[in-house]
């Protein structure tokens, strides 16, 4: 599959892009020197950058569910949800956590997650935050970064080809992959 043109309004994200910035973000936060005890990622966006995070550093993963686009196949915000429990296999979150996403948008998310751990889990020591994208429309800047955008384009990541996909169509789905081999 061909991915479009990328412009100032529209950023497109090939799965080997994708993942290679998740590997580069992964080294920045490495060659920084700060050490964490838990990835915390933020689903949905934040959960395939937190699980390779997690597997790379060897550290716990804890997924945390929040929700903020609904409306319009998930390109309009509207208010944000923090699920009231997380998920992890190990303890209770503590000591220096790595909150990881895909994106800062309007910086919302961010903010009210990091004061939401703060406030909720006396254990924690540290929170930092670790991102793909960055838009310039934020109003908070991740501790570590792959991409500013200050135009704010809508970020097509590869996986949102699933968002209009649903069961009943997977059969053709599958043979149009066929076809074009």
């Amino acid at each position: 599959m061909t991915t479009p043109q990328t412009n100032e309004k529209h950023l497109w994200v090939s799965w080997d892009e994708y993942h290679r910035l998740i590997e580069r973000l992964a080294l920045k936060v490495h060659e920084s020197g700060w050490k964490f005890d838990q990835v915390l990622c933020l689903a949905r966006g934040g959960v395939r950058p937190g699980d390779v995070f997690s597997r790379i550093f060897d550290v716990p993963l804890a997924i945390l569910s929040t929700s903020s686009y609904r409306e319009e196949a998930g390109t309009v915000r509207g208010d944000l949800d923090i699920a009231k429990y997380m998920t992890m296999t190990k303890g209770p979150l503590a000591g220096r956590i790595l909150l990881v996403d895909d994106l800062v948008d309007s910086g919302v998310t961010l903010e009210k997650v990091t004061k939401h751990l703060k406030q909720n889990f006396a254990g924690v020591t540290e929170v930092r935050s670790a991102v793909i994208w960055t838009k310039g429309c934020s109003s908070i800047r991740p501790d570590y970064c792959m991409e500013d955008l200050p135009h704010n384009p809508w970020i097509h990541q590869p996986f949102e080809d699933y968002d209009g996909l649903r069961p009943h169509q997977l059969a053709a789905w599958l043979k149009k992959d066929d076809t074009a081999a």
